[in-house]
């Protein structure tokens, strides 16, 4: 179950968010988004959990905790909808 966090301090790694979660569970992945010229954290980041009972107990536990300097926000991510093709332009 693949989950998102927000809110994240721009100083939290990969490791301290995978340590967060895995206190419920598995972590499957773990990964911050960082801007691409940069190279630093955009502020969220995502964990996939394989077991979706743990993911559910760490959303519910997670959201609004502290974790660095941030109350960060937790939910579960949805999928980005299919960029569609047009293929009735002439």
């Amino acid at each position: 179950m693949k989950i998102l966090i927000r809110n994240l301090d721009r100083e939290t790694t990969e490791e301290e968010l995978k340590a967060a979660f895995v206190t419920f569970g598995a972590v499957q992945s773990c990964a911050i988004v960082k801007d691409k010229s940069s190279g630093l954290s955009k502020g969220f980041g995502f964990v996939e959990m394989p077991k979706p009972g743990d993911a559910k107990v760490a959303v519910k536990t997670l959201n609004d905790s502290m974790l660095g300097a941030n109350k960060i926000r937790v939910k579960y991510a949805q999928d980005k909808p299919e960029a569609t093709a047009d293929t009735d332009k002439a």
